[in-house]
């Protein structure tokens, strides 16, 4: 039997994500060990009266791709994401794998390769997502492999997944409404800031806001969500940052990340492990070295780190930033094929000033400038 809880996400994400409407156009994916949360989002998008094309992928023909495939194969493309994602209204996605290391031995090289196959894809999915012509939220369906990464049991990780999406409430929808109030004050704060600069251990990074939009994440896009992000000006970053936890990037761990940014562009990068992965990543093109987001992580339910970004980047008290493309919604201008987020800790002794006004300390907002402003 399913559990309740996921059929409440599958209604949450169909009539609150993504307002899926008769006569809508709904790629549905995931890998196939999602296939419950593939029939449950199905049947609910069909009861709104959608037509819907699903895909299940499989870890072992992605690895097989990734390990036989020559240059050109790499860099094909791929069809199947380019004609659906041009043509569907609404793109749901669930992660979740049988093997969260499956291609943790595939070359650095071919990885950042196929990076650059998926750049045809990824440009009409941002372009579509920028102009609001596609709606795409994307999920985690609880499995063994991610339960182990996050050192829990599938009891366990269930719970923290559906409790991180507030499923375990009796109106979930109005919850989040309420979630995405509270972040719209700080939303409303930010947008007109020019500079947002951000101290923490490892970390003194300044980082040019100006022109931008800030975006509320409540549950429309990312589920379960919690977190506040622009996208910054490109030219406009300058200082170092240290991320705090691994670096996670086709299941294999990036530890120690540290950056040096000039002018928006990383001119030096180190890591204690996976040194070799990070600086294939920073020349996959040529806005792979720039930053895409920069965004505060706003879910205090979340308080552990589970190797998963999904949940690892809405952490209340962390900041993360992301190298490569950018999101037009929010006025970002850089274009990657690659968008890849490293984890800040803010709690211990981070500030964040906003035009050099204090806003944020020890992984907290100041309500008390909301009053002043």
């Amino acid at each position: 039997m399913a559990d309740k809880r996921l059929n409440k996400l599958a209604k949450l994400l169909v009539n609150y994500s993504t307002e899926v409407k008769e006569g809508d156009f709904v790629f549905v994916c995931a890998d196939e060990v999602a296939t419950p949360w593939v029939v449950e989002v199905t049947k609910e998008a069909i009861k709104c009266g959608a037509h819907v094309e699903y895909l299940l992928d499989t870890a072992e023909v992605s690895e097989v791709k990734l390990k036989y495939s020559n240059e050109d194969q790499l860099k094909g493309g791929n069809l199947i994401y380019e004609t659906l994602l041009s043509r569907a209204d609404v793109w749901l996605t669930a992660w979740g794998s049988r093997n969260t290391r499956s291609l943790s031995s595939i070359d650095s090289e071919k990885v950042k390769l196929a990076q650059r196959g998926a750049a045809p894809w990824r440009k009409i999915y941002s372009e579509r997502c920028g102009d609001g012509s596609l709606r795409w939220c994307g999920t985690q369906y609880p499995t063994h492999a991610n339960a182990q990464e996050a050192s829990m049991s599938i009891s366990e990780y269930e719970d923290f997944v559906y409790g991180a999406g507030l499923l375990d409430s009796e109106d979930p929808v109005a919850e989040w409404k309420r979630i995405s109030m509270e972040q719209e004050r700080w939303v409303k704060y930010l947008d007109g800031k020019s500079e947002i600069h951000i101290i923490s251990e490892g970390t003194d990074i300044k980082v040019g806001t100006k022109g931008r939009k800030w975006i509320n994440c409540d549950g429309q896009v990312n589920f379960p969500d919690g977190e506040i992000f622009t996208s910054p000006v490109e030219n406009d970053i300058n200082g170092h940052i240290s991320f705090s936890f691994p670096g996670i990037f086709s299941g294999k761990q990036i530890e120690g990340i540290k950056l040096q940014v000039k002018e928006g562009k990383v001119i030096n990068a180190t890591a204690k492990k996976g040194e070799d992965l990070l600086k294939s990543l920073l020349e996959t093109d040529e806005g792979s070295s720039f930053f895409g987001e920069v965004a505060i992580g706003t879910n205090y339910g979340i308080k552990e780190f589970t190797s998963n970004m999904l949940f690892d980047e809405k952490i209340g008290g962390t900041v993360h930033m992301a190298i490569g493309d950018s999101m037009p919604e929010a006025g970002g201008k850089n274009k990657s094929s690659l968008h890849w987020d490293m984890l800040c800790d803010m709690r211990s002794c981070g500030k964040i000033y906003a035009d050099g006004e204090l806003f944020y300390e020890n992984g907290k907002f100041i309500n008390e400038i909301l009053e002043k402003n």
